[in-house]
């Protein structure tokens, strides 16, 4: 006869406890208050430790741990609120305790964190993350826009490789690679936005999307006018973007390749054992609506290759950019003797040495 009661009982506390979860859901502030009670509990915990604790468990310097936390995990407000207590404690272990244990060169360490503590916070609040959220964010975008640089698997007798290195180390930049494999279609392009670094990694990643999306989409040979008019239409004034596309029959080594005010490419001759620059010009992305670009076309033999690059690999401040590309070539020679794949590697080790610049290379090589 209790078993009745007892299961409604239950049931109520179930929907009770369902919509208090739902409630604080909805209230996020609640677990940003819940963050600065712990916050404020550990600072005041730790003066209390200092004044009445063992000697040496809790050193006033420890306060600077809640600085950092609060930095990452609090509002602004939240945060001078937790800063204001933290100086309270400081006062009140200044005071119980001798002086020297909270020094000037304590305090000069725990304000300039509190001020960069408080920076962070507010360019956390204002993109809307907390804690390691925004960090995380940029590690999903980083990997995502390597991995778009990775070229499609190629079918039995070709290879290809690219390479992606940003200026400072950085994970972002300038230079990027799209690509797409349909059947024995194979499109890829290489471009490169204006600036260097994280400067240009904004507009790189919002154009590798567009960019990526669009050499799915038009024909070939549209490719580039395309890429134009979206500059055009979302850009004006951003600076320019050059870009060359390379369009291969996988099935006859047939290839169309457009040039938007980008280095030329390069092609391996296996019979004639040498490199030989493409005709392919045109003129720079987002500067002039509709434009055409006129593709060139080649054939990729047995033994040949064809390399796409940025500006990075072949310009040096004072210096014809010729003299870049036979520099280029010359490393070139060497790496079709050590191998295509790892040739590729070495090259731009030997080009970018010394620079700061972002680079981007892409060969691809018949067997």
């Amino acid at each position: 006869m209790n078993a009745k009661p007892t299961a409604r009982l239950l049931r109520r506390a179930r929907s009770l406890w369902q919509r208090l979860a739902a409630l604080l859901r909805r209230k996020v502030l609640f677990r940003y208050r819940l963050v600065l009670i712990t916050l404020v509990l550990l600072a005041v915990g730790i003066g209390v430790g200092a004044v009445w604790g063992p000697s040496g468990w809790f050193p006033p310097s420890a306060v600077i741990v809640t600085v950092v936390a609060g930095g990452l995990l609090l509002k602004r407000k939240s945060l001078a609120f937790l800063l204001a207590v933290d100086a309270a404690v400081l006062l009140f272990t200044a005071y119980s305790l001798d002086l020297s244990q909270v020094g000037p060169g304590l305090l000069v360490t725990i304000g300039a964190t509190a001020v960069v503590a408080y920076l962070l916070s507010g360019v956390r609040e204002r993109l809307g993350m907390q804690g390691l959220s925004g960090e995380r964010m940029l590690l999903e975008l980083r990997d995502r826009l390597r991995a778009q640089g990775e070229l499609p698997e190629l079918p039995h007798g070709w290879g290809g490789t690219s390479v992606l290195r940003q200026a400072g180390g950085s994970s972002f930049g300038g230079d990027f690679v799209v690509s797409m494999r349909q059947g024995d279609r194979l499109e890829v392009a290489v471009v490169d936005v204006s600036g260097k670094g994280v400067d240009a990694g904004t507009r790189a990643l919002l154009l590798s999307g567009a960019f990526s999306g669009l050499i799915s989409a038009v024909p070939s040979g549209e490719f580039l006018a395309h890429c134009n008019d979206h500059l055009i239409r979302t850009a004006l004034g951003e600076g320019f973007v050059t870009a060359v596309h390379l369009s291969l029959d996988l099935d006859s080594g047939d290839y169309l390749l457009a040039s938007a005010g980008h280095p030329p490419a390069v092609q391996y001759d296996y019979g004639a054992g040498r490199w030989s620059s493409t005709d392919a010009k045109g003129i720079v992305l987002g500067v002039m609506p509709k434009i055409q670009y006129t593709p060139v076309k080649g054939r990729l033999r047995p033994g040949d290759a064809i390399m796409l690059y940025t500006d990075g690999l072949i310009e040096t401040p004072g210096e014809d950019l010729d003299a870049g590309v036979e520099r280029l070539l010359g490393a070139a020679d060497t790496a079709a003797l050590q191998g295509f794949g790892e040739g590729a590697q070495s090259i731009v080790d030997s080009l970018s040495k010394g620079k700061n610049d972002d680079t981007a290379l892409v060969v691809i090589w018949r067997d």
